[in-house]
């Protein structure tokens, strides 16, 4: 992939920006007692005394939506906070939402396709293609301009990521229990909760509607067959003998669920 540097000026300047409209709360409280004035006075010395030369190099903010590999109807909107490794490697913090108390969910890292093809057919199946969440308009670069999204979209129509949650917020879990579990992106129409893109478009003042008919012309590259490997009956995920009930843990190999698209929250309510 090729960033041209005025694209990340502009998501540089969307970091800094104020999203108070398009706040986006942590689903979870954390149990714990407040920071003391202590902790606050040690916190505010390290903050003007310490570099922080990984934080420093993040300089994009995307939002989107996963679903956890083997049942995609668990699914959750991730607040990406990303740095450029290279031109072909980019790697991203993800968070459950935009505001200084949001959860770190996990990590992805994104390739581009030019690496994805050296991969051995059994890592592959653990990446995701980017060509729908960005066609659809549901990967979205807020507080840029249009314009400046949309060249940013060009240079991620055509690579891969490979997602790890660790902290389940989405399913109301207060602290990071259990093990790692690997996410999937949506490759097609119907896939993700319309109810939950809505809910996403109107708290950050998009349309996503709109941005897919605005990007009609950005040209879809064929996905490489051996990604998505949910698609092709080889779903991966990581087994939990801590007993942390994920609600997905019931799906087998190579058999995603066919129940219907909700919400991962959602999800786990209904189940209580």
């Amino acid at each position: 992939m090729r960033y041209a540097f005025p694209i990340y000026l502009f998501a540089a300047l969307a970091l800094c920006g104020c999203h108070r409209e398009s706040d986006t709360r942590s689903n979870v409280r954390a149990p714990g007692q407040a920071e003391s004035s202590r902790t606050k006075v040690l916190e505010a010395g390290a903050a003007a005394l310490q570099d922080k030369p990984p934080i420093e190099a993040i300089n994009a903010y995307l939002d989107g939506f996963h679903f956890y590999n083997g049942r995609q109807n668990v699914q959750m909107e991730a607040h990406h906070y990303c740095a450029i490794v290279n031109e072909d490697v980019t790697q991203c913090v993800i968070y459950d939402g935009n505001v200084k108390n949001a959860k770190l969910m996990g990590v992805e890292y994104i390739i581009s396709a030019t690496l994805f093809a050296t991969l051995p057919p059994a890592e592959k199946a653990l990446w995701h293609s980017h060509v729908w969440e960005v066609k659809s308009g549901q990967l979205v670069a807020p507080g840029i301009p249009e314009p400046a999204e949309k060249e940013l979209m060009k240079k991620l129509v055509g690579t891969y990521g490979k997602t790890w949650h660790t902290w389940h917020t989405d399913l109301d879990k207060q602290l990071p229990l259990g093990v790692p579990q690997l996410m999937m992106g949506f490759t097609g129409e119907g896939q993700a909760n319309a109810a939950m893109v809505a809910d996403r478009d109107k708290r950050m003042g998009i349309d996503s509607g709109a941005k897919m008919k605005d990007r009609v012309d950005i040209p879809a590259p064929s996905v490489n067959p051996a990604a998505n490997g949910w698609q092709h009956g080889s779903t991966f995920q990581i087994a939990d003998p801590t007993g942390s009930q994920h609600a997905h843990e019931s799906a087998t190999a190579g058999a995603a669920s066919k129940a219907s698209d909700v919400s991962a929250r959602a999800n786990e309510k209904q189940a209580r």
